[in-house]
């Protein structure tokens, strides 16, 4: 039978920039890592589907705004920040003029990063035993929960008793043994956190963490 290719390893997540072009700043990571997170999340199949359809519709938008006429300005996460903030491109009370900021887009980017980060964590650091769907929730319900309407996080919340166990979770990532899935998991997450820690501490910085 042929293996799925495994679509979340380190050499996807240390690619650089918004492209994903090796050799940038770890500071314009997020999209990169996210584009992997997208691909891993559609090979576990459709229980995440709900998780990477919105992520594609974020990265599109992005990938519109970096081959736009202001193109220049959305070489970085930094350079976009600068120039929406500065600009006054961002809605920063209710959404109204500017509904697809790059500011917005990318904080919900980073939300969905912090849902991943937190899953996989804990998929790492969990006994044998432990059951996927109680960590898929438990880190939904401190991350993604808090930004969706009732109805939403009960579909998703029912959709998660769908996980197999944890033992069969980390074989499907098609990285070799369960062992050898923590392992990976190892390496990949520092990437996620590292990336993440530089988005939220920009974020903070300009008070853009609670963007309508």
């Amino acid at each position: 039978m042929r293996r799925r290719r495994c679509y979340w390893n380190t050499t996807s997540l240390a690619g650089g920039g918004w492209s994903g072009a090796r050799g940038a700043s770890p500071a314009t990571r997020p999209t990169c890592i996210l584009s992997a997170q997208c691909r891993f999340l559609n090979s576990l199949g459709t229980i995440f589907s709900f998780i990477s359809k919105d992520v594609v519709t974020k990265l599109q938008i992005m990938d519109q705004l970096r081959s736009g006429p202001q193109q220049e300005h959305y070489s970085s996460l930094q350079a976009m920040v600068a120039y929406e903030v500065g600009n006054q491109l961002v809605d920063l009370e209710r959404r109204s003029r500017h509904p697809d900021s790059g500011c917005r887009t990318v904080l919900r980017l980073h939300r969905a990063l912090r849902w991943l980060q937190l899953f996989l964590e804990g998929v790492r650091t969990s006994p044998e035993d432990a059951r996927t769907s109680v960590l898929c929730t438990d880190s939904y319900n401190a991350s993604l929960a808090t930004y969706h309407p009732w109805i939403i996080r009960r579909a998703v919340t029912v959709a998660f008793c769908a996980l197999p166990t944890r033992k069969v979770f980390l074989e499907s990532m098609n990285v070799g043994s369960s062992e050898q899935a923590v392992e990976m998991l190892n390496e990949a997450l520092p990437f996620i956190e590292h990336v993440y820690n530089i988005s939220q501490k920009l974020y903070a910085e300009h008070a853009l963490l609670d963007l309508p």
